[in-house]
């Protein structure tokens, strides 16, 4: 258990029955006069895919440094169930000397793991995220999408219970994206963590998250939560049907509101 800005191990049992991630109160101040955050009270299920939207500068990326333990906040508790955690960027960030290979093996490097044990997890990530034929190649010699399978291939090789997306696909091409969406939901169908996503993309929060948090402009708060009600699992055409299209067009009226 991972316990951020609570008086005690009681607190943080009270915090998390049932839950893998609890904003209680929670607050955040950049030096005298930048209010990022406030009043944010947010519980994400064990196995729950949960997107934030909100308009720029709301604090979304804020909201997940401080799932990640990156930032203390200034008012309010943070409580995360697990040590196990892995954080994608916005960019993939990978070395650019290293090869494939080496560059997803990074993370269970710097965190120790056995190098028996890390090797077999770095074939199985390289593998999952469909890169095996280019695990020699360098980060220079991959598409933008193929780096960030690189980055998610990283994060898998924590065996994370919790992954922190901040707008990994954002830089991508659409097509490239859309392929990216479905390639997320396959490994988060066939790893079983819990995930929050940052995202601009209305419709990308829609296709793969069980509730999508509508935030607020800055200050950020939360606006409102809504429930995406479309069974797992998911596949391209979900997004030409109704229920699909609906929700989009309701979220992104309470987008307009909200900011």
């Amino acid at each position: 258990m991972t316990l951020l800005d609570t008086t005690n191990d009681a607190d943080a049992r009270t915090l998390l029955t049932g839950m893998e991630v609890s904003f209680a109160g929670v607050s955040k101040r950049f030096g005298e006069d930048t209010l990022a955050l406030t009043d944010i009270n947010l519980d994400i299920r064990e196995g729950e895919f949960v997107a934030v939207v909100g308009p720029s500068g709301c604090g979304k990326s804020t909201l997940l440094r401080l799932a990640a333990g990156l930032e203390p906040t200034s008012s309010g508790a943070v409580a995360v169930r697990t040590n196990s955690i892995g954080f994608i960027f916005q960019e993939a960030t990978l070395l650019p000397w290293r090869k494939v290979r080496s560059n997803v093996e990074l993370s269970a490097e710097l965190a120790g793991i056995d190098r028996k044990v890390r090797k077999e997890r770095v074939a199985k990530a390289i593998e999952a995220v469909g890169l095996a034929d280019f695990a020699n190649k360098l980060p220079k010699q991959l598409s933008g999408g193929m780096r960030m399978r690189v980055s998610l291939a990283r994060a898998l090789t924590l065996e994370p219970r919790l992954m922190l997306l901040d707008e990994p696909f954002g830089a991508l091409d659409e097509m490239t994206r859309l392929n990216m969406q479905e390639e997320l939901l396959k490994l988060y169908r066939d790893n079983a963590f819990t995930a929050l996503f940052i995202t601009h993309s209305v419709s990308e929060a829609v296709f793969l998250a069980s509730r999508v948090v509508v935030m607020s402009a800055r200050p950020g708060r939360i606006h409102e939560v809504i429930d995406i009600d479309l069974p797992y699992p998911r596949d391209r055409e979900l997004r030409f049907t109704p229920a699909f299209t609906d929700l989009v067009a309701r979220i992104s009226r309470t987008l307009k509101e909200a900011a």
